[in-house]
């Protein structure tokens, strides 16, 4: 961990983001996180952008300068030449509902050491100059209040130090001083202008208005190119996510639900026409349903669709026909003939009707009729897709079934309804991006990073008060709210016999699950920006590459590893818990961890696509990121230590072993032994038991001895001869080998260090490729080079291309002369891969990484969570081997139809 002087880097240092909102009843939500995998080494990216009003400075770092205790875990860091507050905040204050998106600062955490800076000097790696201001790494949260208690938005704002660009109970840039009079905070909506003497007077700062349309488009262009799992349809209870093509992506029809309804034909970035709209919209059912119910809130009102039967209120096709169809005209009975128009013929007063009933025949009528006026504007201009935003939506799957079936019926299946995870929050986005130095047009999907932490938003508890402001307060929220926050749930309104749709078709069925009643507060999570991530350039075809092997759709997989990874959780607390010397404080936080991860879970069970497209990798890197919250930044960090020692100890009798053998011997012996070792997986509960039989030694012994051929998977000989060469034919060795390495110990030590080894030997450049943060044993990037070293005490070969590659950075090969110059060996080399869990998403990877991946032509991807949970049907540009021992007997039946311990050997040339 860097210390606070080494995060004061020359260029820019980020402050570390704020703590975990809570939620007030009817108030506000918010999606706050945790660290993420990439969130050290936060290069600015440069490059043009197109102009925005420049109302705000750039930072001014100089003469920066830690004030107080260096030991400190987060110093305040003063910044006496700094002019303004800094800009990080933004609202869309419309009629009924206040959005804002405001961001925080990451807290770098990069070590610019004389290794890092040697091996970015091999690579040719620069942060370069693309952009002519800096996008700072840090995360974007969206928060919403009802706009009648703007007061309490304003208190919030207060408590968080918004206004003044810093964030509550951690350290600010100067927000102990007196508010600056020129501070300005970028706005939208109607609100801007109605609340700006509200904003003075109460936070001194001034609303810079922004027009409401541009900030419309300008936020759903932008989350449509960026976010990955944005766009997703929902027909009949169900929700598929859409991947679309950005070069395809306009024209489109965005239809924006707020207080009224605005249509939107977008033709591109700034490209844009106001087609259509209409009156009747998110305030016509609020503003009609509060008389009609006495609801107070917004959500209260939807809640009670959920217990509705709107046939006792709306008149259908057969109260006209006396029970029959029309079927001259293709009417059913059950088709709505004239919402609310059962009423007109009853001699009943308001109160005779259940405000359920009503409430679902309002929505049904609005959402009918939205969805029919969205659908003819479309046809006007021939457009096949319409995205649907605004908080009129809410997440609320009956709303969303609505509209998308009067979409589908009326363009008889041409036109696709489709919606937005950020629905309610285009607007404050658009108002963000206004900012002239955040330039977010240009960050791409793989710069964002999103993020779903434990609070009082994600579990459905409704608490009073003021935001969570620390870690205390975080684990008693889920001391005491975690158990009844998770039983909130209702059931999604099966429709009733005899209810239907609107105008001529039949009302859209909503199968299957639960939906949350706070559904929308669990849609949305924080936006991470990493500006120093990348797409792996050695991908065969990133639009199709999906990392993902199994699929968590079916939701008796789902199942099965869920009960996996809760089964696992108990010893994962024990390992954490212990790490942090088993202290009380480590115990109530290894407990809180627990709940979170638990609560996750069962938030997920109901509802697998709550938090976008679900993959097992989602989930494992969902635990590692609870860990974290917990302030439990390596919960194996003892037994890496432990069984790194153990396995050193034996590595110069392995190299001697190894030297002995001829070289066909030589390579199926490490092709075994990086098999054999890969048995060590804490994150096995079949391996987790292994190490009560033996010693890390004796196991590996025990693998390697078992390690006959034919395996599972093998690949082998199409490998040696690749390597070895067949008859006439010599082999070409590789310029440069990349190798994804997995677990600390045994694994890495007595198993890949060997392979790179005899990689080099070869000449092939090599570079290992380890974790930006732990996960479970993983070995980290930090780590790798201090392993190096100790193996090279041992090894010439590695000795002298750890020297080249900067691993040993002060060793020189002295010459007759007596001067000095570095090693002509072949560099060994290693770089972080840019996340901190046990798979990797190579969409997603660290910019040096990238840079490695350039002049590489051999890939080496080792391990269960790399090599078979993902990237197992991963193309490359370049060869490619794939080593695992399958240690999971459902993953071994799924996969290869196969049994545990398994061998997998799949060797891929180049493409």
């Amino acid at each position: 961990m860097a210390s606070p002087v080494d995060n004061l880097h020359p260029e820019i240092r980020g402050i570390k983001g704020d703590g975990q909102q809570a939620e007030d009843k009817n108030q506000h939500v918010e999606k706050e996180g945790g660290l993420s995998g990439g969130e050290r080494d936060m290069a600015p990216v440069t490059g043009n952008s197109i102009h925005r009003s420049g109302s705000r400075p750039l930072l001014d770092l100089s003469k920066a300068a830690i004030q107080g205790n260096f030991e400190e875990r987060d110093p305040t860091i003063l910044l006496p030449n700094q002019s303004d507050d800094i800009s990080h905040l933004a609202l869309d204050i419309g009629g009924s509902l206040i959005k804002l998106v405001y961001f925080s600062r990451h807290e770098d955490q990069s070590v610019d050491d004389k290794r890092k800076r040697s091996m970015r000097q091999r690579l040719g790696f620069s942060n370069g100059n693309r952009r002519s201001y800096p996008v700072l790494g840090g995360r974007l949260h969206f928060v919403k209040f009802e706009t009648c208690k703007i007061n309490e938005c304003l208190d919030f704002i207060h408590s968080k130090q918004l206004h003044r660009g810093a964030s509550n109970n951690l350290p600010r840039w100067h927000s102990d001083g007196p508010t600056n009079e020129n501070a300005i905070i970028k706005a939208t909506g109607g609100g801007a202008y109605k609340f700006a003497d509200l904003f003075k007077e109460r936070l001194g700062v001034s609303l810079d208005k922004e027009d409401e349309m541009d900030c419309l488009v300008a936020g759903a262009n932008f989350l449509l190119k960026a976010i990955r799992h944005e766009a997703f349809t929902h027909m009949e209870g169900k929700k598929e996510f859409v991947q679309l093509d950005h070069n395809e992506l306009f024209p489109y029809l965005l239809v924006n639900i707020g207080s009224g309804v605005s249509m939107i034909k977008v033709d591109g970035d700034g490209k844009f026409q106001r087609v259509s709209g209409t009156n009747v919209g998110g305030g016509t059912y609020w503003g009609l349903g509060r008389l009609l119910t006495k609801c107070n809130s917004f959500d209260e009102l939807l809640e009670l669709t959920q217990k509705g039967d709107n046939s006792t209120i709306d008149m259908l096709v057969g109260d006209i026909y006396g029970g029959m169809d029309y079927s001259k005209i293709g009417l059913s009975a059950s088709t709505i003939a004239s919402s609310f128009g059962k009423t007109i013929s009853e001699s009943k007063e308001l109160e005779d009707y259940r405000p359920e009933d009503i409430s679902l025949s309002l929505l049904r009528m609005i959402s009918y009729n939205i969805g029919q006026i969205s659908y003819l504007n479309a046809l006007r201009f021939g457009l096949k897709r319409i995205f649907f935003g605004g908080f009129f939506i809410r997440g609320h799957a009956y709303t969303m079934d609505t509209i998308s079936f009067a979409v589908h019926f009326w363009s008889k299946g041409e036109a696709q309804a489709m919606f937005l995870r950020h629905e309610g929050f285009l607007g404050a986005l658009g108002a963000f991006m206004s900012y002239e130095k955040h330039g977010l047009d240009y960050l791409l999907a793989h710069q964002l990073v999103e993020r779903f932490p434990m609070g009082a938003p994600y579990t459905g508890g409704r608490v009073h008060g003021p935001p969570l402001g620390d870690l205390n307060e975080k684990i008693s929220w889920m001391e005491k709210f975690v158990q009844k926050g998770t039983e909130i749930t209702a059931p999604v309104p099966m429709a009733p016999p005899g209810t239907t749709g609107l105008g001529g078709f039949e009302v859209p069925l909503s199968k299957g699950g639960t939906l949350r009643s706070d559904a929308s507060a669990l849609n949305v999570g924080v936006l991470h920006l990493i500006p120093n991530l990348e797409v792996f350039p050695l991908l065969a075809d990133p639009k199709i590459y999906e990392p993902n092997t199994i699929d968590l759709s079916d939701h008796r997989e789902l199942e099965y590893w869920f009960t996996v990874l809760s089964d696992h959780l108990p010893d994962l607390v024990d390992k954490a818990v212990a790490s942090e010397g088993g202290t009380d404080d480590a115990k109530r936080r290894g407990d809180a961890f627990a709940r979170a991860f638990s609560a996750h879970l069962r938030r997920l069970m109901e509802e697998p696509t709550a938090y976008g497209k679900l993959g097992l990798a989602n989930l494992l890197e969902l635990r590692e990121e609870c860990l974290r919250e917990f302030q439990f930044f390596d919960a194996y960090r003892s037994i890496k230590q432990r069984e790194n020692e153990a396995s050193l100890g034996v590595l110069p009798d392995l190299l001697l072993e190894l030297d002995s053998m001829n070289e066909e011997a030589r390579l199926l012996t490490l092709i075994e032994g990086v098999l054999a070792a890969n048995i060590f997986d804490w994150g096995s509960r079949a391996c987790v038991d292994l190490y009560h039989k033996g010693t890390i030694i004796e196991i590996y012994k025990m693998s390697r001895n078992k390690m006959q051929r034919p395996w599972r998977v093998d690949d082998f000989d199409a490998f040696r001869e690749r390597m070895l060469g067949s008859g006439d034919k010599k082999p070409i060795p590789h310029k440069r080998a990349l190798l994804f390495v997995d677990n600390s110990g045994a694994d890495v030590v007595l198993g890949m260090l060997p392979l790179a080894r005899e990689l080099l030997r070869r000449g092939t450049e090599v570079v290992l490729i380890g974790n930006s943060l732990p996960a479970i044993n993983d070995v980290t990037a930090m780590e790798l080079p201090d392993i190096v070293v100790e193996a090279a005490k041992h090894c010439d070969i590695l000795r002298r291309a750890a020297e080249a590659g900067g691993l040993i950075v002060d060793a020189m090969v002295n010459t007759a002369d007596g001067s000095k110059e570095r090693s002509s060996s072949v560099p060994l080399m290693v770089v972080e891969n840019g996340c901190g869990s046990p798979c990797i998403d190579l969409r997603q990877v660290s910019s040096e990484l990238a840079a490695a991946a350039k002049d590489a032509d051999l890939v080496i991807l080792e391990g269960m969570g790399r090599a078979l949970h993902t990237n197992l049907n991963a193309q490359f540009k370049c060869d490619a081997l794939k080593l695992a021992m399958v240690k999971n007997q459902r993953l071994a039946e799924k996969l290869f139809n196969g049994k545990i311990y398994d061998c997998v050997c799949k060797y891929e040339p180049s493409h």
